[in-house]
């Protein structure tokens, strides 16, 4: 049965992500190419002052913008699936009262806050053109321990919450358990460093539209991955209590 869950996970991550890289593609690239431009004046600026920066580019804007986006997000969108599907399998093992669909929708609400857009109010993404090479290395790996913080806090809060429902109810524990992982989350912003990667005078718009369509890009993805397995989940966990109840 996890076997079949997970595979279900899967599509429901490939149905995403070409949902996610539609959206991308049609909002996101004329965005990129704004900042690329700018970051193109500024290189030539730079080599009139006799400042040279060295680089090769591998690959052309339209490989990246098309086969190159294309093929990241699915390869991210199935991974995202798959560990959904495990989530998935995890939670529906010790969930009472909830069915298949209600907890896919829940799981993935839980996962687009906690996943992406918790680390988001810390480390915001820049355009792909834009950012300080000296720094990316530093600002990647305390992104990802943003991620893997919140990850674990909200397991904790998810623990927490059951440990204490017996003695403050259902309602009163999750508030509880929330609360602990927002106030343990803040705390961990507060120490985290800052990096400022965005180079001074680069459009604020340009950064703006760039950060909410990278926020609708997730939205779209994990929403898409809520729905879908809702569905097939849904529909095999209800063959499977059809059959039981039939023998």
């Amino acid at each position: 049965m996890e076997k079949r869950l997970i595979a279900r996970g899967l599509l429901a991550g490939a149905v995403g992500a070409v949902l996610a890289f539609v959206l991308a593609r049609l909002l996101a690239e004329p965005v990129i190419g704004r900042a690329i431009d700018f970051e193109d004046a500024r290189t030539e600026a730079a080599h009139a002052q006799g400042v040279h920066e060295h680089g090769v580019e591998l690959f052309t804007r339209g490989v990246q913008g098309n086969a190159g986006l294309g093929f990241g997000v699915l390869v991210f969108g199935v991974a995202m699936g798959a560990l959904f599907a495990v989530a998935f399998c995890v939670a529906y093992a010790r969930t009472e009262g909830i069915g298949a669909r209600g907890l896919s929708l829940r799981l993935a609400a839980g996962a687009f806050t906690v996943v992406y857009l918790v680390p988001f109010v810390k480390y915001p993404p820049n355009p792909p053109a834009v950012g300080q090479v000296d720094t990316i290395g530093s600002r990647t790996l305390w992104y990802l321990a943003t991620v893997l913080a919140s990850v674990a806090l909200a397991i904790a809060a998810v623990w927490l919450g059951r440990q204490i429902s017996a003695r403050l109810g259902a309602w009163k524990a999750g508030l509880t358990a929330a609360a602990a992982y927002v106030v343990a989350m803040a705390l961990i912003m507060l120490i985290s460093p800052a990096i400022a990667e965005t180079p001074a005078g680069f459009p604020a718009d340009v950064l703006y539209e760039f950060r909410l369509v990278a926020v609708g890009t997730q939205l779209v993805l994990w929403a898409t991955i809520g729905l879908v397995f809702s569905v097939l989940a849904g529909r095999l966990l209800g063959e499977r209590a059809e059959a039981a109840r039939a023998t």
